[in-house]
């Protein structure tokens, strides 16, 4: 799948520096996970470059703002797309990045502040 690949540089947002560059046969979307020389980083932007080539804009590399991050245990699965930790909570943030503000590191299981929501949970 190599001619589907784009170069795709990866750079830590705190402190702000470039971890290398690599090629990905797959386009990551913020919330992403992704693991590069051993790590394991979350995907936080994506910026495009584009090329000017016989007239016409073309992608020609991907810029990935990560941060160091361990892959949540707990996801729910929210209106097609993963949200980290139960979803039912009241207080789930419903985002891929955050839990929820009360506990963030989780685990959801086990924290005393759940409240079940039943407009919390989607389809």
């Amino acid at each position: 799948m190599e001619s589907n690949s784009l170069p795709t540089e990866l750079i830590l947002t705190h402190p702000h520096q470039s971890l290398g560059s690599t090629k990905l046969d797959w386009t990551p979307q913020p919330g992403n996970y992704l693991d590069f020389q051993g790590e394991t980083y979350a995907v936080l932007e994506r910026h495009h470059k584009y090329q000017l080539k016989s007239g016409r804009y073309r992608l020609h590399k991907i810029d990935l703002y990560v941060q160091s991050a361990k892959r949540p245990d707990e996801r729910t699965l929210v209106n097609g797309h993963w949200v980290i930790g139960d979803a039912s909570c009241t207080y789930n943030a419903h985002s891929e990045i955050v839990r929820c503000a009360i506990n963030p590191d989780g685990p959801c299981e086990s924290c005393h502040n759940y409240e079940y929501s039943e407009s919390s949970c989607g389809s």
